[in-house]
C-alpha cells in the first residue's frame, strides 16, 4: 500500500494566469514597443529625417500570445524607403546603394530587455 500527500497550494500559479489574462504583459510590452521606436529612430541614417520619424508600432495578442511588430511608413513611389536603407536599393541611373544594418543593432537591446522584463513578471506573479 502507498499514499500520496500533497501540501501547498496553487497561490502563485493562479495569481500568474490571472496576470497573464489582465493584461500585464500588455503593459511591459506597450513600454517595450515605445523604447524599441525611440532605438529605431535615433539609429536610422538621417537625411531629410522623414524616415527616423516615420517607425511606430503595433501589439497584438491572440489566443494567449503577445507580438509587438515595429512598423515604418515613410514609401516613395511605392517603396519602403527603410527596406532601401537596411538591404540596399538601386538608383535611377543603374547603380547600386548597399544597404546598412542599422535595424538589428537597435533592437538587440530592446529584445533583451523584453526577454527580462517578461521573466521578472513571470517569476514574480
Amino acid at each position: 500500500m502507498f499514499s500520496i500527500t500533497q501540501s501547498g497550494n496553487f497561490n502563485n500559479t493562479e495569481r500568474f494566469v490571472k496576470n497573464i489574462l489582465s493584461g500585464s504583459f500588455g503593459r511591459t510590452l506597450q513600454s517595450a514597443a515605445q523604447r524599441g521606436v525611440a532605438a529605431l529612430a535615433a539609429a536610422t541614417p538621417v537625411d531629410s529625417g522623414l524616415t527616423a520619424a516615420s517607425w511606430g508600432y503595433e501589439i497584438s495578442r491572440s489566443r494567449g500570445s503577445w507580438s509587438i511588430r515595429w512598423t515604418n511608413s515613410h514609401v516613395e513611389n511605392g517603396f519602403p524607403v527603410v527596406i532601401g536603407l537596411q538591404y540596399g536599393h538601386g538608383t535611377g541611373t543603374g547603380g547600386w546603394v548597399s544597404g546598412r544594418d542599422f535595424i538589428n543593432p537597435a533592437m538587440r537591446p530592446i529584445f533583451e530587455q523584453i526577454a527580462n522584463d517578461i521573466w521578472l513578471e513571470v517569476t514574480s506573479a
